[in-house]
């Protein structure tokens, strides 16, 4: 699957403009079974994307049940009544397309591109596992252990992973943003092949979805077809989703995650807004300017002009449902301590203050953003996903 990782740093700069796609708005329906269909005929080159969002995350989790969204991710590929295990995937490469999967705090995403005259078989694959998912409990066992070691690799033996892992969860006390996407192993290590099926009931359903198509098709025959393919799906209720405020912070927090490695780490948060903020836009241009690329301050001051850090970086995940954080981060150079690694990194974010960027430098920033996103828009993948989530 997609490391989810990837989304944060997609999301980075899909926010460049407040519309959602570039040109026309998508063809918007809605099925009687509460499934959003949204189109965007695009006839430049004969492939096409399509794409299922599940309005669930990480967020919809509860205590003891953490990376329950992820590991369904998982078995979304696992068969169904209808096509065995790994059946999917390979019915998509005979065709010359590809699949894949991600899932976010917020959100799950399964997506396939291939020839635009491909498109029904991606379609009746997704109505199919839409509604008739199988799920045994050896292949659930095999799969959990294949999260496990991913979150071994990404988490346990990964500094970076684990620092980034422990500032969410001292950053959010209320929020479920505070645990990994991926889990704790101890849930891990508790969740069943019932809890999968129990989820996949609830979250799963025509109304908790977006369907988007997006390359070269014709708008009235597909919707057509969408409607012949999903329409018999049912509905069933839409899960509530609990708004969750995280109360303000008054101080700062502090962790300290102590592993046997030779260079340390350090990363600082801040809470900010998300995108519907007007602040939005100054921060995304803030993150680029600080943490995006080589050229950036980070890297340029601490890595490059000082040598006291080895890697300098950071990112701001504006598309979150809820206010995120924006955070940088330094591994430190085998000569500096972490105590004059996280000083320059909080001097570089008070100049600032003090040394406020000129025309240049924000021209060039301003650039970066809208270079990517325009560069996105010749991506069928892309623009599903900026009106997608």
């Amino acid at each position: 699957m997609m490391r989810h990782g990837r989304f944060a740093l997609l999301a980075l700069w899909l926010i460049a403009v407040a519309a959602p796609a570039w040109g026309a708005p998508p063809l918007e329906s809605v099925l009687p079974n509460g499934l959003r269909v949204l189109l965007i005929p695009e006839p430049k080159a004969p492939v096409v994307t399509v794409q299922v969002w599940y309005r669930v995350g990480s967020r919809d989790e509860v205590s003891g049940k953490t990376g329950l969204s992820h590991l369904m991710e998982h078995m979304m590929f696992k068969g169904t009544e209808r096509h065995g295990k790994g059946e999917f995937s390979r019915l998509i490469a005979g065709r010359g397309g590809t699949d894949n999967a991600f899932t976010s705090e917020d959100y799950t995403a399964y997506f396939e591109t291939l020839a635009g005259d491909q498109v029904d078989l991606a379609l009746e694959l997704e109505a199919d596992r839409m509604t008739g998912l199988a799920v045994s409990d050896d292949e659930f066992a095999l799969e959990r252990d294949v999260v496990k070691e991913e979150r071994r690799q990404r988490t346990e033996d990964d500094p970076h992973g684990a620092l980034t892992e422990h500032l969410s969860a001292v950053a959010y006390l209320a929020h479920p943003y505070r645990w990994p996407i991926i889990g704790w192993m101890d849930d891990l290590d508790r969740l069943t092949a019932a809890d999968v099926r129990a989820y996949y009931r609830l979250h799963y359903t025509p109304a908790n979805a977006t369907l988007v198509v997006v390359g070269d098709v014709e708008p009235t025959a597909l919707m057509g077809r969408i409607t012949t393919l999903f329409g018999p799906v049912d509905g069933g209720p839409r899960p509530s989703r609990p708004a969750v405020i995280e109360p303000p912070q008054r101080g700062e927090r502090r962790v300290t995650v102590k592993r046997d490695v030779q260079l340390s780490s350090v990363m600082v948060g801040y809470h900010v807004p998300k995108y519907s903020h007007p602040d939005s836009y100054a921060l995304t241009v803030l993150a680029g300017l600080l943490a995006e690329g080589r050229s950036a301050r980070l890297y340029r001051t601490l890595v490059y002009e000082r040598q006291i850090a080895l890697e300098a970086g950071g990112d701001y995940t504006a598309l979150s449902a809820d206010p995120p954080l924006l955070y940088v981060y330094g591994t430190a150079h085998p000569t500096t301590s972490a105590a004059d690694l996280e000083r320059a990194l909080l001097d570089e974010i008070e100049r600032l203050k003090t040394a406020p960027p000129g025309e240049r430098e924000l021209t060039k920033a301003k650039n970066q953003i809208e270079a990517q996103f325009l560069l996105g828009q010749d991506s069928s993948f892309y623009r599903g996903m900026q009106v997608g989530m």
